[in-house]
């Protein structure tokens, strides 16, 4: 009797064992697939920025989607929801819009026509660096052309 009731215990718990890996693999699945529907993003090199004016928010200009940095990750806004990552060539995630930050949901619908071509591109990695201390330094509110580039927009072109 004794080695019936000890299989009997050790296929009941083989069973739950199972069941539970069952369904932590499905979970897993389901959250692994967020996201894998965006477009692909192609960049010649990797990207330079623009502050989008009156903001603290960078687009990368010159491309057909829109790419954002803003507050240390990347974002991307698609088909009325916002993904993140934390490259801007890295793995996209579909992020609930209760935790998108405010910066990015206040942007105004036409933020891409308020960036001019003259405006100062900035590299990827001076923004990911530097934008905690530009932000508390208020570094575009003092720059009241919101970066434009000067030179280019007296016709010098950019040093």
């Amino acid at each position: 009797m004794r080695k019936k009731s000890f299989f009997l215990v050790f296929a009941s718990l083989l069973l739950v064992v199972a069941g539970a890996a069952t369904k932590a693999e499905a979970g897993a699945e389901v959250n692994v697939n967020v996201g894998i529907n965006l477009p692909p993003v192609s960049y010649a090199a990797p990207p330079e920025v623009v502050v989008i004016p009156g903001t603290y928010v960078y687009l990368v200009p010159d491309l057909e989607v829109d790419v954002l940095f803003y507050q240390g990750y990347w974002w991307r806004p698609y088909e009325g929801r916002w993904y993140r990552s934390s490259n801007y060539d890295g793995r996209w995630r579909y992020i609930e819009s209760r935790k998108v930050p405010r910066g990015l949901g206040a942007l105004p619908p036409d933020f891409r026509h308020r960036v001019s071509p003259g405006y100062e591109r900035v590299h990827h990695r001076e923004v990911q660096k530097n934008w905690k201390r530009w932000e508390k330094e208020k570094r575009w509110d003092k720059r009241g052309d919101q970066g434009r580039d000067r030179h280019k927009d007296q016709g010098r072109g950019k040093h």
